[in-house]
């Protein structure tokens, strides 16, 4: 299968997309057929703001139309907070949509969590993830915390890089949920999270959107 990715929300998470597809397929001596287009970080984070779906919408439909002209046969949205659209999307879209709200429900549920706590982007953190993962009661920060976090996501999602202050706020937010909040683990709710954390380095389980929806696709492309 051809996949097809908007990219470039923001340009942290493609590459990740990019490195974990490449990985991914070559582990399964499968071919990758892949198309990225490219999809504005500022403008879908102002659209996020503003809940502005229909104006979101639009811009992903242009652009899966180039993806159905390069030939791709499913369309993925490589972030956490460009999918807080995504039911308008899919009834929109001329192609197939893997929605990552939907696998990483799945994925939740077959761990058996019941109490996670989440970072991200403001709207995701108070939405806690748009309301679509029912299965787990999904805690995010409080207070100053939030506005930490979400401040540090942002600068974090528009660079493209992660400083040392900024890991600081996500790890010293992540310890207050697993010890004052009783989260048993926590959810990176923002792609370029991955920038910050991996299980390897990290001291609490992680629930890793991104790496739950390149998991999805995978196994959609091969199957």
């Amino acid at each position: 299968m051809h996949i097809g990715l908007i990219g470039g929300i923001g340009p942290a998470a493609t590459g990740f997309y990019y490195r974990r597809l490449i990985s991914t397929f070559a582990s399964k001596k499968a071919v990758l057929e892949l198309t990225i287009v490219h999809a504005d970080t500022p403008t879908l984070l102002s659209n996020l703001v503003s809940n502005d779906a229909a104006a979101q919408v639009a811009i992903y439909t242009r652009l899966t139309n180039r993806l159905v002209a390069a030939g791709a046969e499913c369309v993925v949205v490589t972030s956490i907070a460009g999918p807080f659209c995504i039911d308008a999307f899919k009834a929109a879209s001329p192609l197939p949509v893997v929605d990552m709200i939907s696998e990483v429900g799945w994925a939740i549920e077959r761990r058996g969590l019941k109490r996670i706590g989440i970072l991200g982007t403001r709207t995701v953190m108070e939405t806690r993830f748009y309301g679509g993962v029912a299965s787990v009661e999904i805690i995010p920060p409080s207070g100053q915390d939030l506005d930490d976090v979400h401040q540090a996501y942002v600068a974090m999602a528009e660079s493209g890089v992660v400083t040392d202050a900024q890991r600081l706020v996500f790890n010293t937010v992540s310890q207050k949920l697993v010890k004052e909040k009783g989260a048993e683990a926590i959810m990176l709710g923002g792609t370029d999270l991955a920038l910050a954390f991996n299980q390897q380095n990290t001291a609490f389980p992680l629930v890793d959107c991104a790496g739950i929806h390149v998991d999805a696709i995978m196994r959609l492309a091969i199957s």
